[in-house]
């Protein structure tokens, strides 16, 4: 079982920036794949981006390449995703989720099996 706690949101102007914390309550993440996910309203979830625990291979959605970072804290079991150069089309609720498959494409929600409740992020116009 792994218990996701998500931080950082809040809201912020256009051009701002947010950095979302998520907590990871397990003994070890070795073996996992941790990614964020946001949803907003009228819109399917979209995932944002993804990293592989061990090795840190890394995965970014077009949407967010060059603005988005996603990094982790191994001795903290913690994942970022620092934001950059927001946009009112960022506006959703972020989601931390963990899963154990990488993909290349073709990713899917249904490989995260545990997720976190969600930090709220605003960019206004």
């Amino acid at each position: 079982q792994v218990q996701l706690v998500e931080s950082g949101g809040g809201l912020v102007q256009a051009g701002g920036s947010l950095c979302l914390s998520c907590t990871a309550s397990v003994l070890s993440l070795v073996g996992y794949v941790l990614g964020w996910f946001r949803s907003a309203p009228g819109k399917e979830r979209e995932g944002v981006s993804y990293v592989k625990w061990s090795g840190g291979s890394t995965y970014y959605a077009d949407s967010v390449k060059g603005r988005f970072t996603i990094s982790r804290d191994n001795t903290m079991n913690t994942l970022y995703l620092q934001m950059n150069s927001l946009t009112p089309e960022d506006t959703a609720m972020y989601y931390c989720a963990a899963g154990t498959k990488w993909r290349i494409t073709g990713w899917d929600t249904g490989d995260f099996r545990y997720w976190g409740q969600g930090t709220q992020v605003t960019v206004s116009s």
